[in-house]
């Protein structure tokens, strides 16, 4: 698989100072002053209990929000100065996103699905069919291709989920809590395909609540109260993180 390769030598993400809160009496902040860089080809995840602002985090990270004070740039650029329409662009052709619920069109097949990951590209639906085509060969699903989501497991539903982010090549794949709606055994498998992606290239950044799966990423960020609590690197010989 080739990714999209980012600007020059720019970390994919780079946060100063970036805080969120929501108007009210007294405003509620949810994030206090966050810092962080996110190169490009890391595997992290973010990790903290419910309410502590991961899902806001990602909100922020992926461009679906804008902070409220602070600077956030992707790629190098700034994203303060951008309009809405220029940041719908942006996630539609660098960022990809995988969630708990897989979001999946009942009424429409796997490849179909996959396919609509590409409406905002200008692309010809012929293309658009024959990139979802390649894009679910590649997460282990050719078979399924006129296959509807009532006829997949949950784990198979995850994976034509990751194929729609993927599909655009993205240099940011952001999945929250993608294995939360999954057994273990699928969960395991959705979780190496996420490895097998950022080995070829993607930036993948995991939001859980899993310590264990957490754990077992080169890189882990803790998130408390919406602020950095930890940002820990390393890997054994075995693969369990440090």
């Amino acid at each position: 698989m080739t990714v999209s390769q980012s600007s020059g030598d720019a970390p994919v993400l780079e946060l100063t100072g970036v805080v969120k809160e929501y108007p009210g009496s007294p405003p509620l902040r949810i994030l206090h002053g966050i810092d962080l860089t996110i190169e490009a080809g890391e595997l992290l995840a973010v990790v903290g209990p419910s309410g502590s602002g991961k899902s806001t985090l990602l909100a922020l990270l992926g461009s679906l929000d804008r902070p409220t004070d602070g600077r956030l740039r992707f790629e190098g650029r700034d994203l303060s100065g951008l309009s809405d329409p220029e940041l719908a662009a942006l996630r539609a052709h660098r960022i990809g996103f995988v969630f708990q619920q897989f979001f999946l069109l009942s009424g429409l097949s796997t490849v179909e699905n996959v396919a609509a990951g590409l409406l905002y590209s200008g692309a010809p639906i012929s293309v658009r069919r024959a990139r979802a085509a390649e894009a679910l060969g590649e997460v282990g699903l050719g078979h399924r291709l006129g296959h509807r989501p009532d006829q997949l497991s949950g784990g198979e539903k995850q994976r034509v989920a990751i194929a729609r982010a993927l599909v655009g090549r993205p240099a940011l794949l952001l999945a929250d809590e993608p294995t939360g709606a999954l057994d273990s055994v699928s969960g395991a498998s959705v979780v190496d395909l996420l490895r097998t992606l950022n080995a070829d290239g993607t930036t993948v950044v995991v939001i859980t609540h899993d310590r264990d799966l957490a754990a077992s990423f080169p890189r882990r960020i803790g998130i408390h109260d919406g602020r950095i609590d930890f940002d820990e690197r390393g890997m054994n010989p075995a693969g369990a993180a440090l």
